[in-house]
């Protein structure tokens, strides 16, 4: 019997073991995706007990603690943080299996120095040494980020955002990790959605644009991206349902948004036409500035309405849509290479169903502009878990180049979530290793060691242009 997540674990044979403690454990971390807040970076934020690092605002943990059967005042009440911990302990304990397993017992090992497993009775134990160890200098925000090995990491930032915070941390020469804005331009294409005018006026106030017709808002978003890329951004993200491709030239486009404007109802197909048309202009105006365009996908959002009402989007009530159409995501993506303005792409589907049909596709539009320009990107929320993960690379190394992968991102809200690129690596390495043992990959160990640590970090580093 293997020991409890000792230093081999996950590592299954000689080869995995020494690829991922020789090459991978030493390399930084780059964490181009993720939900930290730029301000509580400034200001370099403290937590008073685990539980607000821990299950603040993580809707992993509620999720799980719902299925435990805990009432909602103990996840996202007013109930005493230590009791909150209690009952995430107790939830943990029947989570074998479970990623969140591992993360959680990665994050005791590596930040807080636990070696043993949290239960419903070490918790009290737990709870004593994780706030002891908080109360430290170096447990800080900027402490943690810095103690994890990170070198760049992106947050996920609003067009209207004045990105303050960011320009107070550029100029802040005692901290060295770079942390750059990401574009989310997510309301500014839900057309459908029911503070859409709201969110527009704001947009226009944002870039000083009165925003009255499809030019207007071109207009100012081409006006906010500017604004973005002067302050180091070069990566955006968007959240869809599917990557959807219905053409309509300007003008048509013009009366769907001026329809909009006046407080009409649109049918599915104009905002289909609306969101094609923003997309694929913002995928130029990408392409115009070097950035890589992100496209995370296949994700039914907020479906318990009830805890929607009282807690508003990301309370852990999402989950995969089968919904996919991925003969429009191909026809996208065609729109774009069609005028040589197709940026650097990262594919995210939240559906593993997907896997093989973004494989195929990516290869369709790959060309000489660098190494895997466009990616399949990482295994996504659901999916980061080892067989998810496992699946993710298989799939890639089948259809693709895996060796040309740009590896683990953290898409999370936690300062702590760092081990999960250790999570990812050990999983990478075992994989590769197992091949190797296998003879179906020479044990060449220079190859090796440049595969590795590409995935690790080089990879995205050349990728994004860090």
């Amino acid at each position: 019997m293997k020991p409890f997540m000792d230093k081999d674990f996950l590592l299954d044979n000689e080869v995995a073991k020494h690829l991922y403690h020789d090459y991978a454990s030493k390399m930084p971390i780059v964490d181009y995706h993720c939900h930290l807040s730029p301000k509580e970076i400034y200001e370099d934020i403290k937590f008073d007990n685990i539980t607000q690092v821990w299950l603040g605002d993580d809707h992993y943990k509620w999720r799980q603690m719902r299925f435990n059967g805990v009432e909602e005042q103990y996840i996202t009440g007013d109930a005493p943080d230590r009791e909150k911990f209690q009952k995430w302990a107790e939830t943990l304990e029947m989570a074998i299996g479970n990623p969140q397993y591992h993360w959680s017992h990665l994050e005791l090992q590596r930040y807080f120095g636990y070696n043993g497993w949290l239960n419903g009775e070490s918790a009290e134990e737990v709870w004593n040494i994780a706030n002891e160890k908080l109360a430290q200098a170096d447990m800080s925000a900027r402490g943690l980020i810095k103690n994890s090995g990170v070198t760049v990491l992106c947050t996920t930032d609003d067009p209207i955002d004045s990105l303050e915070w960011h320009e107070k941390i550029a100029a802040d020469e005692t901290f060295d990790v770079k942390v750059l804005p990401a574009w989310r331009p997510d309301k500014a294409v839900a057309i459908e959605k029911p503070d859409y005018l709201e969110y527009i006026a704001k947009l226009g106030k944002a870039a000083d644009i009165e925003i009255e017709c499809i030019n207007c808002l071109k207009n100012a978003l081409a006006k906010r991206i500017d604004y973005f890329h002067e302050r180091g951004c070069i990566v955006s993200d968007h959240g869809l349902d599917f990557v959807m491709y219905a053409p309509a030239d300007k003008k048509e486009v013009n009366a769907i948004f001026k329809k909009r404007l006046a407080g009409e109802e649109l049918t599915q197909e104009e905002i289909l036409k609306f969101k094609t048309y923003i997309l694929l202009f913002m995928g130029e105006k990408y392409s115009e500035k070097g950035w890589v365009m992100q496209m995370h996908f296949g994700v039914r959002r907020d479906l318990n309405k009830k805890i929607f009402a009282a807690l508003g989007p990301d309370a852990g009530i999402d989950s995969i849509n089968d919904n996919v159409p991925v003969g429009q995501m191909a026809q996208f993506l065609n729109a774009l290479a069609e005028k040589d303005k197709l940026p650097k792409t990262i594919l995210y589907s939240l559906n593993p169903n997907d896997n093989a049909a973004i494989g195929s596709i990516i290869g369709c539009f790959q060309d000489s502009f660098c190494r895997g320009k466009i990616q399949h990107g990482s295994a996504w929320w659901f999916n980061d878990n080892k067989v998810g993960m496992t699946d993710q690379m298989v799939s890639l190394a089948n259809l693709g180049l895996l060796g040309n992968f740009i590896g683990m991102l953290t898409d999370s809200r936690s300062f702590l979530s760092y081990t999960r690129h250790e999570y990812f690596r050990r999983i990478m390495c075992n994989l590769i290793g197992t091949w190797v043992e296998n003879g179906e990959y020479p044990n060449d160990d220079k190859v090796l060691k440049k595969i590795v640590e590409g995935i690790s970090y080089n990879n995205a580093m050349r990728y994004f242009g860090f």
